[in-house]
């Protein structure tokens, strides 16, 4: 490092760097860097240089004017294509003015994620305005300092030092990590590895033309290899997360016996994804058996009343996930939490400082601690971290009750859609039964007056079909009297060979054969298409005897010379035949 005499500001040679450092970076964009005694001297970072004349502090007024003057000369164009996507994601996210928008976005060095919460959660306070209206120290001939150690770390807040990421590991079994060995080891090896695959390869080759080698191998193998050298070698059989905790749980309490512990009964990875989702504290407890303060560190601290009821408090929000180092997933974990000393104790937990997502280690305690210190200090760190959590909390709950009000909404209408849409089809098929209705009731009109002047014009040709009453000269003459329906009474003679038809002809065309005279010249044509069907029957009285048209003969052959019949309808029975 070198240092100008007539300032009291070091140069850096920040050629060798390629960047400014942040906190030069910081106190440049703020202007509040010390000019030395020659304004001309410039400070040289890159292949950019930044001269002193620009760090000259600016007055409010002056400070205002140069936003206004920025805010107003904002040109997109010269932002790279990831910024304009950054803006454009943070505008859409926040509904900000691009003025307002890229200040924060440079701010937070075009980082999306860390802006929204910024905007949303509020900025963290920023030790630059503090110093602008603070007033310089004294300065000293005599008294040399730096940049690093001229910025004010104390306005930084606690919570935010004593942060560590907390990553979340997602545990791998042994023997399916891969390594990659150097080259120079892979040409050397190279031979023995040819070697191997041969060897390998004919091995194969002899097991598949003699199977019962295999199987006597692994006899022998299992025999050799007894459980005791493999617990003696201190070997763990690598489980799935679940079944390792589980397996923790039982040797937990077989050594130390049954306890109110609430241990997360799963990985390492589900209990922080549990306390991520539920915005819980995560205590982790990591045990090593080779130590000899672990025995004591669960039986003074661990299984405590005091401990034991700081974590079954519901109001702590605690999830507690322990772990045996000797497996695979505890050591990972232990790696990743940069774990040192044993026994280990640390209170992970969602940091919304940081980032929107980040969970971070806000307590870490290593080796044997009293259970009052250690109760203490979760309970510190608890404290400070809880306030955040409870706005996140607050948030989310406003969040789902305008979820659920906007859920309830649209299930509000769906169902009145719903409801508009059943009536809409009940009116439908209402208007359409009518219209059925109505054409059925007009088709069966007109079906019943096509029928009618069918029956007419029947009548009409059946008339003209029916023969004269035969004359005095015929002796075997059949006479046949009829009482109507009306009441009235007619009587006929038909000839000896006419048909019972010719009766029924004569019951139905009564009407017209009284009206004889009146019907010359109409029309006897025989209707197309037209069946005529009697819808009557001949009935003798004494003794009651039905003439059925459909048995057919001679009037003569099935009443006699004479009868006295009554009409019967029978269009009731049919009718009832159509129900």
């Amino acid at each position: 490092m070198v240092t100008n005499r007539s300032s009291s500001i070091p140069l850096y040679p920040w050629r060798e760097f390629g960047r400014r450092p942040p906190v030069l970076r910081q106190l440049s964009d703020h202007h509040i860097l010390t000019p030395p005694r020659s304004p001309s001297l410039p400070l040289f970072y890159g292949c950019c240089s930044l001269s002193w004349t620009s760090l000259v502090p600016l007055c409010p007024r002056a400070l205002s004017a140069l936003s206004k003057m920025a805010d107003a000369e904002v040109d997109i164009t010269t932002l790279t294509e990831d910024q304009q996507l950054a803006l454009q994601q943070f505008t859409s996210v926040t509904d900000q003015d691009v003025a307002t928008a890229i200040p924060l976005l440079r701010r937070c060095q075009w980082n999306v994620q860390i802006a929204i919460a910024r905007f949303f959660d509020g900025e963290p306070t920023d030790p630059v305005p503090e110093e602008q209206h603070r007033p310089p120290p004294p300065r000293s001939s005599q008294r040399q300092e730096t940049l690093v150690n001229g910025f004010n770390t104390s306005s930084i807040p606690r919570a935010s030092r004593n942060v560590e990421p907390a990553p979340r590991v997602v545990a791998q079994p042994e023997g399916q990590g891969t390594y990659q060995p150097p080259l120079l080891l892979s040409v050397l090896f190279a031979p023995f590895n040819l070697a191997y695959g041969i060897i390998s390869r004919t091995l194969g080759v002899f097991g598949y033309l003699f199977p019962f080698l295999p199987r006597l191998l692994s006899r022998l193998w299992a025999r050799n290899n007894t459980p005791g050298s493999r617990t003696a070698s201190g070997g763990r059989r690598p489980l799935s997360p679940r079944d390792t905790a589980a397996r923790f749980i039982r040797e937990f309490e077989e050594d130390y016996g049954k306890n109110s512990l609430p241990f997360h009964e799963n990985g390492y990875a589900q209990a922080f994804d549990l306390a991520k989702k539920e915005l819980k504290f995560l205590l982790v407890i990591l045990l090593s058996p080779e130590h000899d303060d672990t025995s004591s560190f669960v039986k003074d601290t661990l299984l405590s009343p005091e401990l034991v009821e700081f974590v079954r408090n519901p109001q702590n929000n605690t999830v507690l996930w322990a772990g045996n180092v000797q497996d695979a997933e505890a050591y990972q974990v232990s790696s990743a939490l940069n774990c040192t000393k044993f026994p280990f104790v640390g209170l992970i937990v969602h940091t919304p400082s940081v980032s929107s997502a980040s969970m971070s280690l806000v307590a870490r305690i290593a080796g044997p601690t009293p259970a009052p210190t250690l109760v203490s200090q979760l309970q510190n760190a608890i404290t400070q971290n809880a306030s955040a959590l409870s706005r996140i909390r607050s948030t989310r709950a406003e969040q789902d009750a305008t979820r659920r009000l906007r859920e309830e909404q649209n299930s509000a209408y769906e169902r009145s859609l719903a409801q508009d849409r059943e009536r809409a089809r009940q009116k439908r098929e209402a208007e359409a039964a009518r219209q059925r209705a109505e054409k059925e009731a007009l088709e069966k009109a007109e079906a019943e007056e096509r029928e009618q002047r069918n029956l007419e014009q029947w009548r009409r040709w059946r008339t003209s079909q029916i023969k004269e009453e035969p004359g005095p000269e015929i002796k075997d003459a059949v006479r046949i009297s009829v009482r109507l329906p009306s009441g009235e009474r007619a009587v006929r003679k038909f000839f000896p060979d006419a048909s019972l038809e010719e009766l029924y002809a004569f019951v139905e065309c009564y009407p017209l054969l009284q009206a004889d005279e009146k019907m010359n010249g109409s029309d006897s044509q025989k209707p197309k298409d037209f069946e005529h069907v009697y819808k009557f029957r001949l009935v003798s009285p004494m003794p009651r005897e039905a003439y059925e048209l459909s048995d057919g003969g001679l009037i003569r052959d099935r009443i006699g010379r004479s009868g006295n019949l009554i009409v019967e309808s029978t269009a009731d029975e049919e009718d009832e035949d159509d129900e």
